[in-house]
C-alpha cells in the first residue's frame, strides 16, 4: 500500500513538471530575450552583434549555429550556445524568423 502511494504521489510531481519543459522549451522569444538579446538588441536590431531582424539566415542555419556553432564566426558563436536545448534553438530560430 504504501509502495502504491509513494508511485501515485510521484506521478502527481513529474507529471506536471513533465508537460511544463517543453512548452518552456519551445518559448523561443523568452530564450532569446536571455541568450540572445543582449548582444542582437531586444528586437533583433542589432548591437554589439549584428541585426537579425530581416536576416537572410534560414531557420536550419540558425538552429545549427545556436547547436553547434562555427568556427568562422565570433564569440560566443565559435561554439553552440550553453543551455540551449535542440527545441530551444528551433524555437529561437522560428523567432528571428519572425521578427518584422
Amino acid at each position: 500500500m504504501k509502495l502504491t502511494h509513494l508511485f501515485v504521489l510521484f506521478l502527481i510531481v513529474t507529471v506536471p513538471a513533465a508537460l511544463a519543459v517543453p512548452a518552456f522549451a519551445a518559448d523561443g522569444a523568452n530564450t532569446y530575450k536571455a541568450k540572445c538579446a543582449a548582444c542582437h538588441g531586444p528586437d533583433g536590431q542589432g548591437r554589439v552583434g549584428p541585426a537579425l531582424k530581416g536576416t537572410s539566415l534560414g531557420a536550419d542555419d540558425i538552429v545549427a549555429l545556436l547547436s553547434k556553432g562555427n568556427e568562422a564566426k565570433k564569440a560566443p558563436h565559435k561554439k553552440g550556445i550553453s543551455g540551449v536545448s535542440a527545441d530551444d534553438a528551433k524555437a529561437v530560430a522560428e523567432f528571428v524568423k519572425g521578427l518584422k
